[in-house]
This record gives C-alpha cells, structure tokens and sequence, in this order.
C-alpha cells in the first residue's frame, strides 16, 4: 500500500482497468480536485467477480498502463489487493482502514457502476464503511436517482458542494459529482481492438 500519514484526505478509486484510459484519468482528476484530496489511490485490481469469464489483460500490463495515464503525482497506482489475496471491495475498504488508522478515506467510482452496485459483495456493508463519491459518466447522469443504492441511502446523499468535506464524514455519507465526461470506456476499447 502506497504511504500515507494521519489526518490525509485519500481517494481510493479501484477497478480492473482493462485498458486504463483517459475517463479514467479524468475521474481520477475530477475527484482529486472536487474532493480536496491528499492523495488518490489508483487501484488495479487482480479480476472483477462480476466480469467473470471476460478476458482480462495480465496485471502487469494494466498496471503499466495506468501509471502511463496517472498524471499527477498525487496519484499513487497500486496493484495491493494481489498481494493480500483480496478479491472483494467490502474486504478492500475494510483491510485499508484497519492498516491506516486515522487516515481519512473516500471510495471513488463512476457513475456507470451505480446500477450493479446493489449486487457487489456485501454492497451495504460499503456504504457503512467509508463515504462514497460517485463521479458522473456519460450516460449514467439519472442512474444514481434509479438505483437501488441511491434510494436506499438517500438519506445519507450530502450536496456536491459539501463534497470536500466527504473523506472525513462518517458513513453512510456519499455524494454525486458533476463534471466535464469522457464518453471512452474499456469495453468499447476493447471491441474496437478486436476488430
């Protein structure tokens, strides 16, 4: 895990990133700045249970690709959940917190992700770990109003213009980020690769 001291605001924003691209970056800037954060944890993760049976580039690669794309030095691309055999987000956040206490985090995710969260593993028990900071993605800007996860919490969602303050809010607290959206998608990247 990337170093970090007590008191650090720090986004964690993690997927497979298979291939990483400007969207991501963008997210990635968007949250840095929105957020107020010290630093953001890009996290390349092993395998998405939920695209099972997708192919998946070698991590190696992925990694690579992602620090190509991390601008900024603030952010930190780290490939931890192999290392510790972890394979679920609920698993992530928690072994994060227990090994940095006192540290402020915030988990990051697009849009995009709003309709299937409610089918992560242990989605609730997310929510009721660490603040939530969904970025907005093309297509996906009336996704949060529908989804599971946003009527169910809805009484924890905190204005955007609160969203600095978000990292060192306790949870169940999320919020919704409007910005400028890159319409790339790894998916899309792929298909045209294979074409």
């Amino acid at each position: 895990m990337p170093y970090v001291e007590k008191r650090m605001q720090v986004g964690l924003f993690g997927g497979s990133f298979n291939p990483p691209h400007a969207g991501h970056a963008l997210v990635a800037e968007i949250a840095l700045r929105t957020l107020a954060l010290d630093q953001l944890w890009w996290i390349v993760t092993p395998a998405n249970p939920l695209k099972a049976g997708r192919q998946i580039a070698p991590l190696a690669e992925r990694i690579a690709g992602s620090e190509a794309m991390a601008g900024d030095p603030r952010i930190k691309v780290t490939a931890f959940e192999a290392a510790f055999n972890v394979r679920y987000t609920a698993d992530t956040l928690a072994l994060v917190r227990a090994r940095n206490p006192g540290v402020d985090f915030v988990w990051i995710m697009g849009a995009d992700n709003l309709a299937d969260f409610h089918r992560w593993q242990r989605w609730r028990e997310i929510m009721l770990t660490m603040p939530i900071a969904v970025i907005d993605r093309p297509g996906s800007t009336l996704s949060f109003v529908s989804s599971v996860m946003a009527r169910t919490f809805d009484n924890a969602r905190i204005p955007e213009r609160d969203a600095a303050r978000l990292a060192r809010m306790r949870p169940p607290a999320w919020t919704f980020i409007h910005g400028p959206r890159s319409s790339l998608s790894s998916t899309a990247i792929r298909a045209a690769g294979k074409a």
